[in-house]
């Protein structure tokens, strides 16, 4: 009889499945690790604690032209910023055709003239596409987490590159990827110290904002300034409280 090997994990799957539990809808990799999550009665509401905290890059460029988003998943930032920013140009870069494939599922709009989702690597793009943007919104997972091309020093020095000045770049990274301290070292560098984040407003996701300010002197970088000092509002929960006030304000100026 040959000795008893000891049970260990399966692989993570690279294709994404799609789950639904009566109003709710989840875009997910392994059962339970929820990607992105939608409710049926709302399509544009977001759900998910990180996905309203990355709104807080609103704090700094309340006006954006043109958002760049990194990243997919089930639509939910797209679909928000195409709703409640109606002057403003969107373009997704998604690297998995699969995801692409699921945005009906997710009520993701069509393009058109303000709104379009590319099939393609993101650091190529970012890299050919100086002054481009006001917004970068990198959040870009896979099934086995942040692609190594999303975390290079390299990568965070094209993202800066490809705002215009007074933007922002909005980054999630998880708090126990072992590369955490890292790549917070490699986007402060990047953007020359200017990068502030809000404490624990989004758990486990842990949002850093920063701002290209070659002048120094934008409402941007004042803000930039005032946030790293306090950390937002200095408590979680109080944090957490902003980016919902945050998200109601967007939603409700357009009513």
């Amino acid at each position: 009889m040959p000795p008893r090997s000891e049970p260990t994990d399966p692989p993570p799957s690279s294709v994404p499945r799609v789950r639904t539990h009566g109003n709710r809808r989840t875009l997910e990799f392994q059962p339970g690790d929820i990607q992105s999550e939608m409710l049926l009665s709302h399509p544009d509401h977001l759900v998910l604690e990180y996905a309203r905290a990355m709104m807080c890059f609103a704090l700094f460029a309340p006006h954006p032209r043109h958002i760049l988003m990194v990243g997919l998943g089930g639509g939910s930032l797209a679909k928000f910023c195409y709703r409640h920013f109606p002057q403003t140009r969107i373009t997704v870069l998604e690297i998995s055709a699969e995801v692409i494939s699921l945005r009906e599922a997710f009520k993701v709009p069509p393009d058109d003239a303000r709104l379009r989702i590319i099939h393609g690597d993101a650091a190529d793009y970012i890299r050919a596409a100086p002054a481009s943007c006001d917004v970068i919104l990198v959040d870009g997972f896979d099934a086995a987490g942040m692609p190594a091309a999303l975390g290079s020093a390299a990568f965070y020095r094209h993202c800066r590159q490809a705002l215009r000045e007074g933007g922002v770049l909005a980054a999630n990274i998880l708090s126990y990827d072992p590369s955490h301290d890292a790549l917070v070292g490699r986007i402060a560098r990047a953007f020359r110290g200017r990068v502030c984040d809000f404490a624990g407003i989004a758990g486990n996701n842990h949002l850093l904002f920063a701002v290209r300010a070659d002048d120094g002197g934008s409402r941007a970088a004042r803000l930039q300034e005032y946030v790293a000092r306090r950390r937002g509002l200095g408590f979680s929960f109080l944090n957490r409280l902003l980016a919902r006030a945050l998200v109601a304000w967007l939603a409700w100026r357009l009513v």
